[in-house]
């Protein structure tokens, strides 16, 4: 079982899964929503995860149509984001997970638009744009 929370504890939630894989996008609109070089998602089901407490703090927004962004009302850490015509899949927002957990199949995306203050040097696979 895979817990977390958002920073100031109000959301907290847990998902009956693995992680199974780690996306590290350096979209424009992803490091603008995280502050930060990339933002690190991995898909998961829908249908697996649950909103234990703070369901009254979820506040979205919407950047893209068809595309919500979902995060805490009260301290603003983004939770997970979901696209309408995918309602069984939402992208959680790793950051906010609390329990340790391992992950082997990590990419970078969109490394076009990365920020240009940022090097890095792993091995993990890079695209472009999206993962083929």
């Amino acid at each position: 079982m895979i817990r977390g929370s958002c920073l100031c504890g109000g959301i907290r939630y847990e998902y009956d899964g693995e992680i199974g894989e780690i996306s590290l996008c350096h979209c424009s609109q992803c490091r603008k929503a995280q502050g930060s070089a990339f933002a690190a998602v991995s898909p998961i089901d829908s249908a697996r995860f649950r909103i234990l407490a703070g369901a009254d703090l979820l506040k979205e927004f919407r950047a893209t149509p068809g595309k919500a962004r979902v995060f805490c009302a009260n301290c603003g850490s983004p939770i997970y984001s979901a696209k309408d015509d995918l309602p069984e899949i939402k992208r959680l927002r790793l950051g906010t997970v609390d329990t340790p957990f391992a992950c082997s199949n990590i990419y970078h995306i969109f490394v076009g638009s990365k920020a240009p203050w940022l090097d890095f040097n792993d091995t993990h696979p890079r695209f472009t744009e999206r993962r083929p």
